[in-house]
């Protein structure tokens, strides 16, 4: 089994890399196309601000890459955000991928989310074994909205969207990686698609 991690200079990759290190698969840390095409998983990281995130995308040529994957790609937080339409931080159009937008949370909330929330409204094979109501890690201040491709929700201010699913693409806002077991059964359901 061949997992990559996308290498571009905007992910916490290395709390991922042991995340699937403790469930006992290897990961490559890679930004080359051959690569990339050629493996079984995609992991899509992301944290820091969407458009410098994109213009990182752009310089390695994975803006044009990515959305032609057809294997089963997994973005998470920021690289979720960048699947979808288009994103309100730095007025950032993103990949397409993800038929949503990214708003910005209200000064209503204290922003970002940081800490602990609840997902609800599971609808994937990608929550097998994971319950209503189960608790992930989320640190964000952009959320995407709820939509047809949510497969799961979350409610902060509102109830958006904390997992999209389009074809082979999923995308998590939460940090599985950081959300102790319930975020490791999520990546082992990932890897077994």
């Amino acid at each position: 089994m061949k997992i990559i991690i996308l290498n571009y200079g905007a992910g916490n990759i290395k709390s991922i890399q042991f995340a699937f290190q403790r469930l006992g698969y290897n990961v490559v840390l890679s930004n080359n196309p051959d690569d990339i095409l050629s493996a079984d998983k995609v992991i899509f990281p992301g944290v820091g601000e969407a458009s410098s995130a994109m213009a990182k995308l752009k310089q390695s040529g994975l803006d044009t890459l990515i959305p032609q994957l057809k294997q089963p790609v997994l973005g998470i937080c920021l690289g979720m955000q960048l699947m979808c339409n288009h994103s309100e931080e730095g007025d950032t159009k993103g990949l397409g991928i993800l038929n949503v937008n990214v708003k910005r949370f209200s000064n209503v909330v204290k922003v970002p989310q940081m800490g602990w929330n609840t997902i609800h409204n599971l609808k994937s094979e990608i929550f097998k074994g994971i319950k209503e109501d189960d608790y992930m890690y989320l640190v964000h201040s952009y959320y995407a909205e709820n939509c047809s491709e949510a497969i799961a929700t979350t409610n902060y201010e509102l109830e958006y969207a904390s997992a999209l699913e389009n074809d082979n693409f999923f995308g998590v806002q939460f940090h599985p990686e950081k959300s102790g077991k319930v975020g490791e059964r999520l990546l082992k359901n990932f890897i077994e698609l």
